[in-house]
């Protein structure tokens, strides 16, 4: 297995990006690669704000991984910058070997160097492994979440 490579997502890797959010159990009821359109006006917003990174892992030229961090300014706690991380995944296929921590270890640097002293997430209740992975990572469950569709 080569070396992991982070960099930021280009057009291109909408398909591969798509692939990877559908390839779990609550993806596959909420995304379809068959229709890319969609993507792609959202990969244009996201591209185009400094404040996004969309980033891609790949081995050997193929995506495996994929993240989104967005960097949040704000006044609360003495001014602190705080780093959202979004739409973790890692293929399926690819699980188990490291990749994850190794992604996870990058972004967070990633987010240090934009100027962040947290980066939080939210990860769907459901997840109980992923929640037992970013535990292990020192993330601390500190918060409950609320979402509302509008």
């Amino acid at each position: 297995m080569g070396h992991m490579l982070m960099r930021r997502a280009v057009a291109d890797d909408i398909p591969a990006i798509v692939e990877l959010l559908a390839d779990d159990g609550l993806g596959r009821g909420r995304e379809s690669v068959a229709d890319l359109t969609p993507y792609r006006r959202a990969f244009e917003v996201v591209d185009l704000d400094p404040a996004q990174l969309l980033a891609v892992a790949e081995i050997d030229g193929v995506i495996v991984g994929t993240l989104q961090l967005t960097v949040i300014p704000g006044l609360s706690q003495r001014g602190r910058t705080r780093g959202l991380v979004e739409a973790v995944r890692i293929a399926s296929a690819r699980r188990g070997q490291g990749l994850g921590g190794e992604l996870m270890r990058w972004v967070i640097a990633e987010a240090r160097e934009r100027g962040c002293s947290l980066v939080q997430l939210t990860s769907n209740a459901t997840r109980g492994d992923a929640h037992r992975f970013y535990e292990r990572l020192g993330f601390t469950p500190s918060h409950v979440g609320f979402k509302l569709e509008i």
